[in-house]
């Protein structure tokens, strides 16, 4: 066979999926060109998970991103005459009361991020659907926007892909396997294929079940696993007999039995003249590595077809014929059915985004066909513009640290999340019982002692309260509500809000050894932190100097919310959030790349702990231990001083800052001291507080911001109530835009502390909201939407004990922007009052001042 040598601008691998296909269209639709595909099957392909898709969207999901990706691809396959919009049904059977709150969680949801989901009775059910008995549910949603993709998403992945090949922008090669990936100083070169090298500056995996494979060849890894999806037919059922239709009846979702069912259509369409029934295996996932994946010669159906024995689904199918009898009236097509592979993830969403490690190698794997042209736009707008058009951090695969990485992770994971496909409905704040116990601060054993009710981020164990400090409930009591409701109260502490109180009498602290540490040295460190800060941090500003500030992208969106110490004239610490450090990270090196500065980013977070003592009484506790107690003194440290001192000869780094509200300081140190430190504080009856008290309830009574929550990208440094009194005279990213924003009459929006004010529901009792809820207009009914078609939602929630009321952030539009403005907000699809307390940063409780006037 000759072998080609190619040029391409980028290559995208995995062409022959909806994926592939869909990256190639908006590519090219955003003005790119010399583009090749390649693909180890045909194009479309034959042998991949889009060859073999249910093709069915839903547009129920409990984030943003989701909600956008498959909104676009439903307009997208509509536009193109290639979509059925049907609608789907979700039932919750008579015997599932959680399922039937997750149906209302979902409506509410859907509000939020502008799906059109509503509930419906049985009877409205059956009418729908006359498939079901609807005497075995107790009600169902509605998704009137659910759909097919018809005759199938691969017809739509070659229909995409004929269009851009006749542009002459895009090249494919079919059966072309890629053998490697040619990396050179951390950027892409080109690509090895079976066929031959093509060179190029991009490549663009879209390889779905195979896309750790393609990964592996640079060197890492992407958090997912295909898993066997059952996928099964019964007939024949001739319904819809010489209607030519594709579809005839809505979809149905029965996810408390882990199932959905359709019909598929007249005898002569795709699958026609039968009905289908999918499971996910919610017992014993089959997770298959892609390596163990069989080549299209050695499988029956195809590589992502896999065989399907009935014992496999025995017993659901018998639960699903109590819900559909029509399954036990038809036959079963045993040579049609199988297990299609699907890919499930570590942490439930999508790899996409470029390599933290290999420059123009970008990833778009784990994607759901519902998903595809989105996630294709998504991916080409981030490739050429080097944003978004909402906040894609929850998808960006930098988000993983090296350790989340590992293939036992991966499985751990990808296996525990198999479960949660479908059933049970995922609390808020569900933790995994997998991968746990990864990294932990040098006192964890002691706070283990303590009955820490731990949680984890990042791979860190952080405990949201103690079970030693229970008796605080006794004395605080009359302050901190029993949450009566059982989802309101899953995997939340009781204690941690007596913790909360108690940090305002006296002193406690919190380990903060998640947090992400990183140095930042060369002899251009200070020019790219003055770049992407949006304060000051370099310039003029003090060795010693503690800054916070945020890193913003050209719109002035804010990306980023972390402090940065001054530590030299070319020496830098960056300490940020523990979900977000890797990223955060990333962003810098890139930076410094594209700009060729010299400059090293370099990961101390598991050198550094941090403890968080603060409390009226740190300061006076804290000097019992100083060697030097008056170095202490207000006097002699000021807020956001960084300074170096000793407590019984042990050296800290203390840095006066606060997310809590209370005079006191960030203790950071070698991990070594870390013990002996805990320890110490234990001595002189420091309380240990729990991270709930930080995160949460105490930083919403001070309206502090939290990042990829009430922070995001889609949103400017004003409309977050962030902005400094001047902008720096130092150029930095998002400057022009900032300018430009500061110059309006007023922001589209504003980020705005609420308070409920009236929190029992319809069974009389007292709610404790989390989550995304809509706010809504009372007077018409409607989610606030302001001038840039974004909706208002809940971004932030909490209890804040000390001001005993149900705390929110979320962003306003202009003219709801008004202390007092009473409002609505819906939490499983319940109306209940709100009232803007605060536009802008404004404290519901602040307590230095609040002790000032008692």
């Amino acid at each position: 066979m000759a072998q080609f040598n190619k040029s391409a601008k980028v290559v995208i691998i995995g062409q022959g999926g909806i994926v592939g296909a869909s990256v190639a269209h908006h590519l090219i639709e955003r003005g790119w060109d010399n583009i090749i595909g390649i693909d180890k099957s045909a194009i479309p392909t034959d042998i991949g998970s889009t060859g073999h898709a249910s093709d069915f969207c839903f547009m129920t999901a409990h984030d943003q991103m989701t909600v956008y990706t498959t909104k676009y691809s439903i307009d997208f396959f509509e536009a193109r005459g290639r979509y059925e919009r049907i609608g789907g049904i979700e039932v919750a059977r008579k015997d599932d009361d959680e399922r039937m709150g997750e149906l209302e969680r979902r409506v509410s949801s859907g509000r939020a991020f502008g799906s059109n989901v509503r509930m419906i009775t049985p009877e409205e059910a059956k009418e729908m659907m006359p498939l079901i008995d609807e005497t075995v549910i107790q009600g169902a949603l509605y998704d009137p926007d659910a759909g097919l993709v018809t005759p199938r998403s691969q017809t739509v992945s070659g229909e995409m892909i004929l269009e851009a090949e006749a542009t002459g922008k895009l090249e494919t090669i079919p059966n072309c396997s890629c053998t490697g990936l040619d990396i050179e100083d951390g950027r892409i070169k080109g690509v090895h294929t079976e066929k031959g090298y093509i060179a190029c500056e991009y490549v663009v995996v879209c390889a779905g079940l195979w896309g750790r494979l393609i990964a592996e060849m640079a060197g890492e890894d992407l958090p997912v696993m295909p898993v066997d999806h059952p996928l099964t037919f019964f007939g024949p059922y001739d319904e819809f007999e010489g209607t030519g239709k594709e579809i005839g009846y809505p979809l149905l979702r029965d996810q408390g039995n882990s199932a959905y069912l359709r019909d598929t259509g007249a005898a002569g369409t795709t699958e026609g003249g039968q009905i289908e029934w999918g499971y996910y295996e919610e017992k014993e996932p089959r997770l298959v590595h892609p390596r163990d994946i069989l080549e299209k010669e050695e499988a029956r159906l195809s590589p992502s077809q896999r065989d399907l024995e009935m014992e496999q689904v025995i017993e659901p199918l018998e639960r699903a014929m109590e819900l559909t009898p029509i399954l036990a009236e038809l036959g079963y097509n045993e040579k049609h059915s199988f297990n299609g592979l699907l890919q499930v993830t570590a942490d439930g969403g999508p790899s996409i985004g470029e390599s933290p490690d290999v420059r123009g190698l970008w990833y778009g794997v784990s994607v759901w066909v519902k998903d595809g042209p989105g996630t294709g736009k998504v991916i080409a707008d981030w490739m050429t513009d080097g944003e978004t058009e909402i906040d894609h951090a929850p998808i960006d695969y930098a988000r993983y640290y090296p350790i989340q990485k590992s293939e036992k992770y991966i499985y751990d994971r990808c296996y525990e999340t198999a479960f949660k496909i479908y059933n049970p409905p995922v609390h808020a704040r569900e933790p995994y019982g997998l991968g746990r116990n990864l990294r932990t601060a040098p006192y964890y054993l002691r706070e283990k002692e303590l009955g820490g009710h731990f949680m984890e981020i990042a791979g860190w164990e952080r405990a949201h309260g103690y079970a030693c400090n229970d008796h605080l409930l006794e004395k605080y009591a009359d302050r901190i509500p029993e949450r009566l409701n059982e989802w309101d109260n899953r995997h939340f502490w009781r204690v941690s809000n007596a913790e909360h109180l108690e940090l305002s009498e006296n002193v406690g602290m919190v380990n903060l050894s998640h947090f992400a540490i990183y140095d930042i040295t060369g002899s251009n460190a200070a020019d790219l932190m003055e770049y992407v800060s949006s304060s000051k941090v370099a310039g003029d500003t003090a060795i010693g100097k503690g800054v916070y500030t945020n890193f913003l992208n050209d719109q002035g969106g804010v990306i980023a919310d972390l402090t940065v110490l001054r530590l030299g004239e070319n020496r830098f610490q960056m300490i940020d959030g523990g979900d977000a450090g890797n990223r955060d990270a990333t962003y810098l090196r890139r930076m410094a790349q594209d700009k060729g500065w010299d400059v090293f980013v370099e990961d101390r977070t598991d050198h550094y702990g941090c403890i968080g003592v603060w409390g009226p009484n740190a300061r006076a506790t804290l000097q019992k231990l100083a060697d030097r107690p008056e170095f202490l003194d207000i006097d002699n440290f000021g807020f956001g001083a960084c300074k170096d001192f000793t407590l019984r000869g042990i050296p800290v780094k203390g840095f006066r800052i606060s997310y809590v509200g209370e005079q006191g300081w960030e203790l950071h140190f070698s991990m070594s001291y870390g013990l002996a430190l805990w320890d110490m504080f234990r001595e002189v009856g420091i309380t240990p507080i729990g991270v709930e008290t930080y995160a949460n309830s105490r930083r919403l009574e001070k309206s502090l911001r939290l990042q990829n929550a009430d922070l995001l990208s889609h949103y400017n440094l004003l409309e977050a109530g962030l902005a400094r009194p001047k902008v720096k005279a130092a150029d930095f990213r998002g400057k022009e835009a900032n300018i430009a924003q500061r110059a309006l009459d007023n922001q589209v929006a504003m980020l705005c502390t609420m308070s409920v004010t009236d929190n029992i529901d319809k069974d009389g009792v007292a709610r404790f909201m989390m989550g995304n809820c809509p706010i809504i207009d009372p007077k018409t009914n409607e989610v606030l939407i302001d001038g840039k078609g974004r909706r208002s939602y809940t971004t932030s929630f909490a209890y804040g004990p000390s001001v005993g009321k149900n705390i929110a952030m979320g962003y306003l539009p202009h003219d709801y922007c008004e202390e007092g403005r009473t409002l609505e907000i819906e939490y499983f699809n319940q109306k209940f009052p709100i009232i803007v307390e605060g536009v802008g940063m404004k404290a519901l409780y602040d307590p230095t001042n609040a002790r000032m006037k008692s």
